[in-house]
């Protein structure tokens, strides 16, 4: 018998494959200072419709990129575990500057730590006009 490794990180993205199997469902976004590398993940859990995630849950990590660091992939797939998650939604890009508004830098400015993201839209990373 032929046991295979399987990494936390693809256990996460294959649970997001199987699409919608209802409630509690996670979100999983990924932030970055680019499109290249994402510095910070946010997992938000959802228990019924319409309800706001609670818990919500960041890791950041200046040095690796978070999606496939192994050790916040772990962390993630024990926290969809102890919520007994049913249904994970994530994005396949970065969405956008991992710096919060209003936290980080003055409500209404662009982050001045992310010049790439300052002249994109966030959700699709088009050049803004």
């Amino acid at each position: 018998m032929i046991l295979k490794h399987v990494s936390f990180t693809e256990k996460v993205r294959s649970k997001a494959r199987r699409g919608a199997q209802g409630f509690p469902l996670a979100t999983i976004a990924y932030y970055g200072p680019d499109n290249l590398k994402a510095t910070k993940v946010v997992v938000g859990i959802i228990t019924r419709e319409g309800g706001e995630p609670d818990p919500l849950e960041r890791w950041i990590s200046a040095l690796r990129d978070v999606r496939t660091d192994a050790e916040i992939n772990k962390a993630i797939y024990y926290l969809l575990l102890r919520h007994t998650v049913k249904s994970v939604v994530m994005v396949d890009r970065i969405m956008g500057c991992p710096h919060e508004e209003g936290i980080d830098y003055p409500e209404g400015e662009k982050c001045p730590q992310c010049p790439y993201w300052a002249i994109r839209d966030r959700f699709s990373g088009e050049v803004l006009q």
